[in-house]
């Protein structure tokens, strides 16, 4: 994925998505360097509020060296900040990103589909179908993700979905239901910026409903026209609702075949 290059960053142009990017050391750098910028001391709380989008931050009320010890215990880096004639001291830590509730929309383009394959692994044993709707949506918008369930014996054969997945570069997790396996394949989806469109104003004369009309162009008279060669594989999972104790090998021969 790409990323800014964090000896980039700073306090001023930190956002919730990039500070994803760097560690506390770099937080700190940032902190110590916006020391004599008095714009930023002011607005110190907003930049704040950014950090902890991604790091837990404490301040240290008691300087004691056994209570820094303690911080330090909890994998944290004590950040040491001037103000004026005295010192601040901030307790920092990331915020590892563990289970699924730890993905959000602000950090989901900022792991791997590896880490993303971890972090699955180590959550839930359901399959896909098990996550809520809305952890779903956080992980689409930065990994494309198919399934397929199959008898174990049959799903790594030359040529399978699997085979295919694995080639073109994805990541999988594959989760055993008694003689079948569920697998889930991840890759991460390329950055691409939208497209911008430019319209003369002279060109068109909308009317009062023709904007919603040029947003999502429907012709009704296409509806018998669709094309079944149109499909392919990233058209549909193939993730049974049935449980897969239920299916027979002649079910699952029947579903591969439909696969291709």
């Amino acid at each position: 994925m790409a990323k800014q290059n964090k000896k980039q960053l700073s306090l001023k142009n930190i956002t919730k998505s990039s500070v994803w990017d760097v560690q506390e050391n770099d937080i700190i750098r940032m902190l110590q360097a916006a020391e004599k910028e008095i714009e930023i001391k002011e607005n110190l709380s907003h930049y704040i509020n950014i950090i902890k989008t991604a790091f837990d931050i404490e301040e240290v009320k008691v300087d004691r060296p056994e209570v820094i010890r303690k911080y330090e215990a909890r994998g944290m880096k004590i950040a040491v900040l001037k103000n004026e004639d005295s010192k601040q001291k901030l307790a920092i830590k990331k915020r590892p990103i563990t289970r699924v509730t730890d993905l959000t929309y602000e950090n989901i383009r900022h792991i791997s589909a590896a880490q993303l394959i971890d972090v699955l692994d180590k959550n839930f044993g359901g399959g896909w179908d098990s996550l809520s709707q809305s952890i779903k949506d956080i992980i689409e918008t930065g990994f494309d993700i198919s399934t397929t369930t199959l008898p174990a014996n049959r799903l790594h054969k030359a040529g399978s979905m699997y085979d295919k997945k694995i080639k073109d570069g994805f990541e999988v997790l594959e989760i055993q239901r008694g003689a079948w396996t569920e697998a889930i394949f991840a890759k991460e989806k390329p950055l691409t910026e939208k497209p911008k469109y430019r319209m003369d104003n002279d060109d068109v004369d909308l009317g009062p409903d023709d904007d919603k009309l040029q947003d999502n162009p429907i012709d009704n008279d296409d509806d018998d026209a669709f094309d079944d060669d149109d499909l392919t594989e990233e058209s549909y999972r193939t993730t049974y609702e049935t449980d897969p104790e239920d299916l027979t090998l002649e079910d699952a021969e029947a579903a591969e075949d439909e696969e291709y």
